[in-house]
């Protein structure tokens, strides 16, 4: 399948508050995990699908993330120091990174003659297969 898919994304919630920031959308999944170093080192902005119209967006030193940015006015807005968003998604993406491993020793232990494939498909589908 040349377009793999990992539905679900990162979710940004204030643990403090219960506040959701980010939301995965319909567009965005596990996949699309690159965008965050895009709002970090890129372009400097990120749009995270619809319903809601998650965004983030740096400035200067600090990351904007608006929860529905095309929705209602007053849609929860936050500012974050890029630092923190940087160790954030260093984090998951360790976290998506373990999970690759897991997958894989399952699939070896269960699917032997196809945990190679299946391993390297999940891997495409999380956007792994060239980590930085």
């Amino acid at each position: 399948m040349p377009d793999l898919f990992a539905a679900g994304g990162f979710r940004v919630t204030d643990t403090t508050t219960g506040t959701v920031f980010v939301e995965p959308g319909c567009c965005n999944g596990l996949e699309t995990w690159r965008d965050w170093l895009d709002v970090l080192d890129g372009t400097g902005h990120a749009h995270f699908g619809h319903d809601p119209a998650s965004t983030a967006e740096r400035v200067g030193d600090i990351v904007r993330l608006t929860h529905d940015a095309y929705g209602t006015d007053g849609s929860p807005v936050t500012e974050l120091p890029a630092d923190q968003v940087r160790r954030l998604v260093t984090n998951a993406h360790q976290d998506v990174r373990d999970f690759l491993g897991l997958a894989g020793a399952w699939a070896e232990q269960h699917l032997p003659a196809h945990a190679a494939p299946v391993t390297a498909a999940l891997a495409r589908a999380l956007d792994l297969a060239s980590s930085p």
